[in-house]
């Protein structure tokens, strides 16, 4: 996507968040763990998310434990906010899960 975001409103982020019930708002991002059924499919979920940064060119923060992936996107061209591009790629990951039958947790995404 071309040129700047602009950073999404406190409101406007929770008006997206009830339609993505599988994160949250944390650390200026939006969050998620999704639980897979093992290891092989918590990888699948991964190269998923890998696809749909390419396609999107916005890639999240990531990180694979055993059979949980913990996600945040974040805007780093917007001064590290929330942008629509972020709400978008939530979405699309959480379409991926579904596929994958990997169950959302975004709970488990540690604070701080």
């Amino acid at each position: 996507m071309a040129g700047k975001e602009e950073q999404l409103t406190k409101a406007a982020i929770d008006a997206a968040l009830r339609d993505l019930p599988d994160w949250k708002y944390q650390a200026a991002g939006l969050v998620t763990v999704y639980k897979t059924s093992t290891a092989a499919d918590a990888l699948a979920l991964i190269a998923a998310v890998g696809r749909i940064a390419e396609e999107q060119n916005h890639h999240p923060d990531l990180e694979w434990r055993y059979n949980r992936v913990f996600l945040r996107y974040v805007s780093h061209d917007a001064g590290g906010q929330v942008t629509q591009r972020d709400v978008a790629a939530a979405t699309a990951v959480s379409e991926a899960a579904v596929g994958i039958g990997a169950a959302g947790q975004p709970e488990r995404y540690p604070a701080g």
